[in-house]
């Protein structure tokens, strides 16, 4: 009987409009899959790792890029370097989230400390102007993220109800009649799941930067790229009010399906990601107080060596079943993101730096490719990408103050990031606030410290469409420590 109930499981986050779904959606009768669009966009929205300096001033250093932190920013930067230059760093995390489920708020967090930048740059002598050379690993996105909702669900409508004639899960768990299409069970469940995704995607840079002429700096940085990231669901439907009894039979004739208690999803997602990017700059400093700067970030492109394992277990009065042994899937296949152009300017006057960055980026440009996936997927996937997605232009701010003779540095900074789905209202917006703190000694140690609180709203979709949806206020904090020596 297990092998007559083997097709294919597939999560799909979605999005109508301004709402986002997670909606599973089983077909394919032969393997598991989990790819979709949103997959595309978790791999293109912009990390704010970086290094603690620039994070102090909002990351707005398309002008500044003074250190190893060209290599994120603008690597026409590294040509201001007149000293060899070692730095490290780490990096807190924390991701909090207050979801609201059918009149419950339930709160969940997920925290993480991980290396944040190790590197070397090194100036090489010139007769006239600079050349200068780095290498090192800088980690700039991670993958933190978390979810948790309960409630009781009083509307006619459940997942069981959505895995109908799709494929394996309610079949396996005798959720169904014998023809798959068919379940008593069509809603008032208390419903309840928890949502934790971990990793990180790391950068190793090859720059450089030269002088090309008095003041005016070009540089290219090429990275070879390397992450992980895993995504663990546990999802929950009780009958606690009895209202499939000992007289309702989710496979008519068999007594062991009848009085359900609980239907119990767990499907884990995990990738092992591999690519490269590369990403050109110039920097322009016609005075000693003026900068500006501008970059292009080409498209980085990442190959995903995905695990999907789906598990599951239904209960009732006098039975219970599992999926045994679990659905499982091993795929590889190809994502792009888009395009980045960035350009800024910095002013420092009497101690005091402004700082401002301004970046476009078309996030209907995302494309899936790739052997592991066939080309109706791909066309599918991008068609929807092209449909959904919108442009964008991200904002940044900061400003730093250096107090006189001791060396003090203090920063102050702003992020905003547009939602990239298109008809998005503001409060889905990604905003961030920024602060820090640097002590620099004898132009040689630099330690410095840097705080960023963000925050915007979501809605997510368990399944179907406004049936099981979570509204949720997310905030982020993140707490950056560099450490550097030049010499």
């Amino acid at each position: 009987m297990l092998l007559l109930r083997t097709s294919e499981v597939k999560i799909m986050k979605v999005r109508y409009a301004f709402f986002i779904g997670l909606i599973l959606t089983v077909f394919l009768p032969t393997q598991l899959a989990a790819q979709n669009y949103y997959d595309a966009l978790r791999l293109s929205i912009p990390g704010i790792g970086s290094n603690a300096r620039a994070l102090g001033m909002g990351n707005a250093y398309q002008a500044l890029s003074d250190d190893f932190s060209a290599a994120i920013f603008n690597p026409a930067g590294f040509g201001l370097l007149r000293r060899l230059e070692i730095a490290g760093g780490i990096d807190y995390s924390k991701y909090e989230n207050d979801a609201l489920f059918f009149g419950n708020m339930t709160e969940y967090s997920n925290s993480k400390t991980k290396l944040n930048q190790l590197s070397f740059a090194f100036p090489f002598p010139t007769i006239r102007g600079s050349m200068v050379f780095a290498i090192g690993y800088h980690r700039d996105v991670v993958f933190n993220e978390a979810l948790s909702f309960r409630g009781f669900n009083p509307g006619a409508n459940s997942m069981i109800q959505s895995l109908l004639g799709q494929g394996d899960v309610s079949y396996l768990l005798f959720l169904t009649d014998s023809t798959g299409e068919n379940t008593p069970i069509n809603g008032q469940l208390d419903q309840e799941g928890t949502i934790l995704a971990d990793g990180s995607i790391g950068r190793w840079s090859f720059a450089g930067a030269v002088e090309v002429q008095k003041n005016m700096f070009i540089g290219a940085t090429v990275n070879v790229v390397t992450g992980d990231y895993q995504r663990t669901r546990d999802y929950y439907e009780d009958d606690r009010r009895n209202i499939y009894g000992l007289n309702i039979e989710t496979d008519p004739g068999n007594p062991n399906t009848a009085d359900f208690q609980s239907f119990y999803l767990n499907d884990i997602l995990k990738w092992d990601l591999s690519g490269w990017d590369a990403k050109v700059g110039f920097l322009f400093q016609p005075t000693n107080y003026l900068r500006f700067g501008g970059s292009v970030q080409f498209p980085t492109t990442y190959n995903i060596k995905e695990e999907y394992i789906v598990n599951g277990e239904s209960i009732f009065a006098r039975s219970s079943e599992v999926i045994d042994p679990p659905l499982e899937s091993a795929l590889e296949y190809e994502i792009s993101s888009p395009f980045i152009f960035s350009g800024g300017g910095a002013i420092s006057l009497f101690g005091l730096i402004v700082s401002g960055d301004i970046s476009y980026m078309d996030y209907s440009q995302m494309e899936f490719a790739g052997d592991g996936l066939s080309p109706t997927e791909i066309s599918a996937n991008n068609k929807v990408i092209k449909e959904t997605f919108k442009d964008v232009l991200n904002f940044n701010a900061g400003a730093e103050f250096t107090i006189p003779n001791i060396g003090l540095r203090l920063r102050g900074g702003f992020m905003y990031m547009p939602s990239p789905f298109k008809d998005d209202p503001s409060e889905f917006d990604r905003e961030y606030l920024t602060g820090g703190i640097g002590f620099l000694a004898d132009e040689t140690v630099a330690i410095d410290a840097a705080y960023v609180y963000g925050y915007w709203k979501d809605i997510g979709d368990n399944y179907g469409y406004n049936e099981s949806r979570t509204f949720q206020d997310i905030t982020s904090q993140k707490l950056v420590l560099t450490f550097s020596y030049r010499f």
